[in-house]
């Protein structure tokens, strides 16, 4: 499941970035005039979608680490845009939609990161434990 949630972050912050650049959909610096971005800001969108993708070409472990380093930096990043109001340091222009929406993907990529376990979410049938039935190699129980 690691790997399946890193390819929708890929796919989702590609499309961000990319849409950060259409005229109609990004208006005033505002995507879908509610999220502020600029330049800086869709590029940062786009290179985490290209990191997410290569993480998820090597499987399980890199996949699960770049949520817990992106989880970090964007929980950094939420914390900052809140202190500060409009900006990130300086660099990135935020307002409030985009500090809630942060948040949020901080949250489920500390939770990928941290708290998912293998490439499943446990959903799945549990392992055969030994019954007396089955021990030793007797089939059926019997002696």
């Amino acid at each position: 499941m690691v790997v399946k949630l890193a390819w929708v972050f890929a796919v989702v912050f590609l499309l961000i970035g990319v849409l950060g650049f259409v005229p109609g959909i990004t208006a005033d610096g505002h995507l879908l005039g509610i999220f502020e971005v600029d330049l800086l800001h869709n590029i940062i969108h786009l290179a985490t979608g290209v990191l997410a993708a290569l993480a998820t070409w090597k499987g399980v472990e890199l996949s699960r680490r770049f949520f817990q380093v992106f989880g970090v930096v964007y929980a950094l990043v939420t914390v900052v845009g809140f202190v500060q109001g409009d900006t990130v340091l300086g660099l990135v222009g935020v307002n409030m939609a985009d500090n809630i929406l942060h948040l949020a993907v901080a949250v489920v990529a500390l939770a990928a990161g941290f708290f998912l376990k293998g490439d499943s979410m446990g959903g799945g049938p549990a392992p055969m434990a030994a019954t007396p039935s089955n021990e030793g190699g007797n089939i059926g129980g019997g002696m």
